[in-house]
């Protein structure tokens, strides 16, 4: 492995919610922070639309956590039940960054949205803070399909899900299971399992899962011993020292400058728990991909996104009707907010025509 892969596998294991170094200090808590001195509550990455209307709203998924989100309404919507689709993501993002911005657009464009915070994210419920699941961050879409579901300007029958980086492959999950979800599009797709337990390009030795495992699982004595779970390593670094590798720099220029940040963000603004990727390392996500179909998939990739093999491949392994778009030049990070590179046209052309 060169110098420069190995500090971006480094650089995505830190991102995902494995550290490499496990102290055995305990924290409690990440310090948080704000950006420039800028107040953040209530703050949103992107400039609101006042083509549509936002409203916050709470639902509980079936373990009985709490999840936050925002509901986005066309103004000019008439009386007949729209469609409607729920959106997250990225993996360690909230509701104020890419997916509210996705939800705010495509509402402008006539649907009915919700973005909403994962559990144990954002201003959703859960304990411990900043943890993730597989099962549990997949049933919060059918949570969300569930909300949608019972809403009177919505037609159930007609909702569909976008899923950002690592929560397309919660989505695609979601989606294979539940039957509700009529149509399922990704951005930036990460298979969660797959990265967490193979490494980025599945470039992690045995060894190195081995070695990996062993410190989460002498980690668990310690969580105990406390009755907390102890905080990883900080996701990103708090500042450039000019040796980043280019992975790293897009992250850092999205989620750590007022591009993107947001002190609810994981990403942004901390880390995970230490045993954050336990369940991920052993539970693969997408080994039903193919009960997706009838229904229809839209990959979204980056030409350049370090990423793009997991579209590629899911891809390969989906049943139609599929479709994978490779957007030019484009990198990982600029399907996020870049509205000039995100092909919003293509969704709702997507969901149009499959959430008649």
């Amino acid at each position: 492995m060169t110098k420069q892969m190995r500090m971006i596998t480094m650089t995505i294991l830190s991102i995902i919610g494995i550290s490499e170094t496990i102290t055995g200090q305990h924290t409690k808590s990440v310090k948080t922070e704000k950006m420039n001195n800028t107040e953040q509550t209530d703050h949103y990455t992107f400039e609101l639309s006042d083509k549509v209307t936002r409203q916050k709203v709470t639902f509980k998924n079936r373990y009985g956590i709490s999840l936050s989100a925002d509901l986005y309404v066309p103004k000019n919507s008439k009386n007949q039940p729209l469609a409607a689709i729920a959106i997250s993501g990225p993996f360690g993002a909230v509701k104020e960054q890419s997916s509210g911005l996705y939800a705010q657009t495509m509402a402008e464009r006539g649907f009915v949205t919700l973005a909403f915070d994962p559990s144990y994210t954002g201003e959703s419920g859960g304990e411990p803070r900043n943890v993730a699941s597989p099962d549990i961050n997949s049933e919060d879409f059918s949570a969300a399909i569930d909300f949608l579901g019972l809403q009177n300007a919505i037609d159930k029958n007609r909702i569909g899900i976008i899923g950002i980086c690592g929560f397309g492959g919660m989505g695609l999950n979601a989606a294979a299971v539940d039957k509700r979800i009529k149509a399922v599009a990704t951005t930036s797709m990460y298979d969660m399992s797959r990265v967490m337990a193979k490494g980025i390009n599945d470039n992690m030795t045995v060894e190195h899962r081995t070695e990996l495992l062993e410190k989460m699982s002498q980690q668990r004595w310690i969580d105990a011993k406390n009755g907390t779970p102890e905080a990883g390593s900080r996701i990103l670094p708090e500042k450039l020292t000019g040796n980043e590798d280019p992975v790293t720099l897009e992250f850092f220029e999205y989620y750590r400058t007022p591009r993107g940040f947001h002190k609810n963000s994981p990403n942004s603004n901390g880390s995970w728990t230490a045993t954050s990727a336990f369940s991920f390392m052993n539970m693969p996500l997408l080994a039903y991909i193919k009960e997706i179909a009838p229904r229809p998939i839209l990959l979204i990739a980056g030409e350049k996104a370090h990423s793009r093999y997991f579209s590629e491949d899911i891809y390969k392994s989906a049943a139609e009707p599929k479709e994978l778009l490779i957007i030019p030049n484009a990198n990982h990070v600029d399907l996020y907010d870049k509205t000039a590179v995100i092909p919003f046209d293509t969704l709702v052309s997507f969901f149009t025509k499959n959430l008649k």
